[in-house]
């Protein structure tokens, strides 16, 4: 008979070489389904980012093609009212009115100022009623940041004015009015960062007579935004407009934030 020792021996050989044959193919299936799995994990991953970043641009996109078609005499949540503005009148009509009551003739005269005598007209080869004349930005103890709004408004966006973080501020517009009174003026602005809206705000100026002199107007004090993500470059649409929605001016400027005048 064999020898014991021997085939046990052997039979031991047999199964330690079949067992590695085992792990080998073990192995190499778990390789194969790792691999597999990673495939399939940088794949999704690919396919997500590639759906963010296509949703991104058709945001970006629908954004600057929303910048270009603005229509921003009518904000998108101005509530819609039932006001219709009164009838223009001229300065002859208003005078003519109520002539016989001296105490209102007197008011009216001294509310025309100069127009009470004949037509006011500040630039004779200008028909507009209304010249809209500089922008300021103003803060207290600095002195007013002006942007002339009389040459090639195309170019105004270059001249970025910087505001400081938190600063409270005020926007000045400098007008002339000449030849008739003109009513409801208003002042409208929206502001864009990236292309997308953060602010809006729309302030009624009021009704002004012509006069040989400059007339102004500031908005309320506004407080710029603060904190590092407020940071950066700002784009604002603005619009000079009335009761009628006659568009005296629209025109387009920039600021930006920053965490000092300095910086």
């Amino acid at each position: 008979p064999p020898n014991k020792s021997a085939l046990a021996a052997h039979v031991w050989m047999e199964l330690t070489s079949t067992s590695r044959v085992f792990d080998d193919e073990i192995n190499a299936l778990t390789r194969g389904r790792i691999r597999l799995l990673t495939k399939l994990v940088v794949s999704s991953v690919v396919r997500v980012k590639r759906s963010a970043l296509k949703s991104f641009v058709s945001m970006a996109d629908t954004a600057a093609e929303g910048v270009e078609n603005l229509n921003i005499n009518t904000p998108e949540d101005e509530t819609e009212t039932n006001y219709k503005p009164p009838p223009e009148k001229t300065i002859e009509e208003i005078l003519e009115a109520d002539k016989e009551d001296e105490s209102l003739r007197k008011y009216k005269e001294k509310l025309l100022g100069d127009a009470k005598t004949g037509s006011v007209v500040v630039e004779p080869h200008d028909p507009r009623k209304v010249i809209v004349k500089k922008l300021a930005l103003c803060v207290t103890d600095r002195p007013d940041v002006e942007l002339d709004l009389t040459g090639d408004l195309t170019q105004l966006k270059k001249q970025v004015f910087t505001i400081k973080e938190g600063v409270s501020y005020r926007i000045r517009i400098d007008f002339i009015v000449q030849r008739e009174i003109v009513h409801g003026l208003k002042y409208v602005q929206k502001t864009y960062r990236l292309g997308m809206p953060v602010d809006k705000m729309a302030h009624m100026v009021g009704s002004y007579p012509p006069k040989t002199e400059m007339q102004s107007y500031k908005t309320p004090a506004e407080d710029a935004p603060a904190g590092v993500m407020a940071r950066g470059s700002y784009t604002v649409q603005s619009l000079f407009t009335d009761d009628d929605k006659n568009e005296h001016l629209k025109w387009e400027w920039s600021f930006e934030i920053k965490k000092d005048w300095k910086d």
